[in-house]
C-alpha cells in the first residue's frame, strides 16, 4: 500500500478522442501549415522510443487512434535520443505535414527546431512530456500528466505509511536525466516528504526508465547502501528491475524493502497485486483519442486549451487486484 483531472472539457463533437494540436489545410494562415490539399490530416509523430511497457502502450494507442480517426500518421521512433527526434521533426517539416506531435526526450534544446516548425506554419502538440522554453508560442498545447502531482501522491503515501516506521532509507530510481517526468516526479516526492525527517533518500540515480537500468542501479545501491529498506521508482519498469535485484540479494520485495512506483502498467499492477510492490501512482498512456480530437479541432480552426491534463488515480494491492482483469495496458 504505497501511494489527475481532465482540465479541459473536450466536447465530443468528434467521437474519437482528444489530444494535441492540428493545423489548417492549404493557405489558412491562422491554423497552420499543411500537407496535401485533400481532407485527410497528416500528423508527424516523434516518439521517445520503446523504453518501457508504458511507452509501448502509448505508441500502440496513438497508432490505433490515428487509424480510427482517419488521420495519416507519419511515425518515428527516436530510440531515446534527442538528435533523432529533432531530425524527425525536420523531416516532418519538409514533408509539410498538417501537425506535428511529439513526446520530448528531455526538456531543453527544442527552441530552434520548434521555431522552424512555427515559420513553416505547422502547429506542434506536446504529448506526455513538456519542454522548457520561454516562448510558449512555439507549441499550441500540451497533453499529458501532472508529473509533480504524481511525485507528490507517491510522497504523501510514503509519509502516511512509512512515517510511523522509524528510520526509512529510501533508494530513488530516477527516470532519464533531464526528462520532465524524472525532474518533476523527483520534485513532487521530495516536497511531500520534506517535513518527515525519518524519511531519508540515501541514494538517487537514473535507471533511464528501463527494467534493466532499474536492476543494475538497484544492485549497485544495495551493495553500497545495505541499509536501504524502501524504494521510490519513477516508473514501473525500473521498479520491476529493482525487484529482481532485491530478490537476488536474498531480500523480500514489498516486505524487507517496500516499493512505490509510477505508471500502473499490467506488469507493475501484477507485482502490486502479488505484494512485491506496495503502492502505484497511475500515469495513463492512453492519450491517442485525446490527441486526435485536438488535432481535428486545430485543423478546423477551433481554439484548444493550452494545457490538457489526463485523468489518473492511485492503486493499493487490493485495488490492483480489482483493476487487473479489465486493465487495457
Amino acid at each position: 500500500m504505497f501511494k489527475k483531472t481532465m482540465v479541459a472539457a473536450m466536447a465530443a463533437a468528434v467521437a474519437l478522442g482528444t489530444a494535441a494540436c492540428g493545423s489548417g489545410d492549404g493557405d489558412d494562415s491562422g491554423s497552420g501549415g499543411g500537407g496535401g490539399g485533400g481532407d485527410t490530416i497528416t500528423m508527424g509523430f516523434a516518439q521517445v522510443g520503446a523504453e518501457s511497457g508504458w511507452r509501448t502502450a502509448n505508441t500502440a494507442d496513438i497508432q490505433r487512434a490515428a487509424e480510427d480517426a482517419g488521420i495519416e500518421l507519419q511515425f518515428s521512433d527516436a530510440q531515446q535520443k534527442q538528435e533523432n527526434q529533432i531530425s524527425a521533426i525536420r523531416s516532418f517539416i519538409q514533408q509539410k505535414v498538417d501537425v506535428i506531435a511529439f513526446s520530448p526526450v528531455v526538456e531543453t534544446g527544442w527552441d530552434a527546431v520548434l521555431l522552424e516548425a512555427k515559420r513553416a506554419n505547422i502547429p506542434v502538440i506536446l504529448t506526455d512530456r513538456s519542454v522548457d522554453t520561454e516562448d510558449e508560442s512555439l507549441y499550441v498545447t500540451f497533453l499529458g500528466s501532472d508529473f509533480i502531482e504524481e511525485g507528490r501522491k507517491a510522497g504523501e503515501w510514503a509519509v502516511e505509511n512509512w512515517g510511523p516506521l522509524g528510520q526509512v532509507n529510501i533508494a530513488e530510481l530516477q527516470g532519464t536525466t533531464g526528462a520532465a517526468p524524472a525532474l518533476d516526479r523527483q520534485e513532487g516526492f521530495a516536497d511531500a516528504i520534506a517535513d518527515t525527517p525519518n524519511l531519508k533518500i540515501v541514494a538517487s540515480q537514473t535507471g533511464d526508465f528501463t527494467r534493466s537500468g532499474g536492476r543494475e542501479v538497484m544492485e549497485a545501491m544495495l551493495n553500497s547502501n545495505p541499509e536501504i529498506n524502501a524504494v521510490y521508482a519513477h516508473n514501473d519498469d525500473m521498479g520491476l528491475g529493482a525487484i529482481e535485484a532485491i530478490e537476488a540479494a536474498g531480500k523480500v520485495p514489498g516486505k524487507d524493502i517496500q516499493i512505490i512506483t509510477v505508471d500502473a502498467v499490467k506488469d507493475g499492477m501484477q507485482a502490486l497485486a502479488d505484494g512485491k510492490i506496495n503502492f502505484i501512482v497511475e500515469c495513463n498512456p492512453l492519450l491517442g483519442d485525446q490527441l486526435m480530437e485536438l488535432a481535428k479541432k486545430v485543423v478546423a480552426g477551433e481554439e484548444v486549451e493550452s494545457r490538457v491534463v489526463t485523468e489518473e488515480t492511485t492503486f493499493t494491492q487490493e485495488q490492483a487486484k480489482e483493476a487487473l482483469p479489465d486493465r487495457q495496458y
